[in-house]
């Protein structure tokens, strides 16, 4: 098990002042890029509805993640209730725009952390958790005093402030991002999330400077780093040669790239004219051919379309 960033934090109290810096900002919240400015401590709420209480659906052992980190024995992955976004293809709609799930504590939130240790999991895996960094910053110093050694990974929209991260420098060992469009415009008319290019890069940039590029052990387990993923959507919404050319240019080809191709018209999109539709393979393979253009050297892609599609373009 390799050894996690925030215990250094913790045993220097740095962690505990961390989080309760963290916990102020609820007062005025700006945890995400939407800054609601709402007091969530005193009961108000914004674009992510969650007050104090982090929101937990599920805590389990998750296999279907990317092969460093879900590994031999699984990640050990709590989703989140709720979202700072509003994607209208989003396929855990029930979690991100309905806050299905338990409302926690720091103490209970430490419990679901400390089971999935005792389960035997590589990580953490934390799932939308933007919206609850200081309840998990809060939480984290809890299950440190009671002995967690999970490495964590932050697996996010990667639409973040700058702030929030500068709070996690230290805290996160792998992060684990979204960069899911190349152009405002279609992340706002999809997502609800204004200036998402401008944040999202930031973002990347600040992740690739607090941990660099992903690094696996002798068993090809994650231990730090980036790594980013995409996913290719219908007629190019995702504008995924402009996102990787981007990567590659101002990270370095070396990023690796998770380029996914599992998009289905969920939730609201099965009303889109433009997103009501599966991805083609044809689509898939010019994402592919992207990675080739820029020479990126590591990675992981999703062949599963070739069997299911074979059709040209719509």
């Amino acid at each position: 098990m390799s050894y996690p960033s925030y215990l250094n934090l913790y045993e220097t109290g740095e962690l505990a002042e961390r989080a309760a810096a963290a916990w102020e900002v609820l007062r005025n919240c700006t945890i995400c890029p939407q800054n609601c400015h709402c007091n969530r401590i005193a009961g108000k709420t914004g674009v992510c509805h969650s007050g104090t209480e982090a929101i937990v659906a599920s805590w389990n052992v998750h296999r279907r993640e990317e092969p460093p980190i879900s590994g031999t024995r699984g990640a050990g992955t709590i989703f989140f209730g709720y979202c700072q976004a509003r994607c209208t293809y989003c396929q855990n709609f029930s979690l991100s725009q309905g806050g299905l799930g338990h409302r926690v504590g720091p103490e209970r939130l430490a419990d679901m952390m400390l089971y999935l240790q005792k389960k035997n999991c590589h990580n953490l895996d934390l799932v939308t958790p933007t919206h609850f960094v200081p309840q998990i910053l809060a939480a984290l110093v809890v299950a440190c005093e009671k002995g967690l050694r999970l490495p964590l990974v932050y697996n996010c929209a990667g639409y973040e402030n700058l702030e929030t991260l500068k709070l996690l420098d230290g805290v996160v060992d792998i992060y684990l991002p979204d960069a899911k469009y190349s152009d405002n415009k279609n992340a706002l008319r999809t997502s609800k999330m204004p200036r998402y290019v401008d944040y999202n890069r930031a973002a990347l940039q600040e992740m690739y400077r607090q941990v660099g590029p992903l690094q696996l052990d002798e068993e090809g387990i994650a231990k730090r780093g980036l790594l980013i993923r995409h996913l290719v959507m219908p007629e190019d919404v995702s504008g995924t040669r402009d996102v990787l050319r981007w990567i590659a240019e101002e990270l370095g080809p070396d990023t690796p790239i998770s380029l996914m191709d599992q998009y289905f018209p969920a939730w609201k999109a099965v009303n889109d004219p433009v997103l009501n539709r599966r991805l083609s393979w044809t689509e898939y393979r010019t994402a592919l051919d992207a990675l080739d253009e820029f020479d990126f050297t590591a990675g992981y892609v999703q062949e599963d379309l070739v069997e299911v599609d074979v059709t040209s373009d719509m």
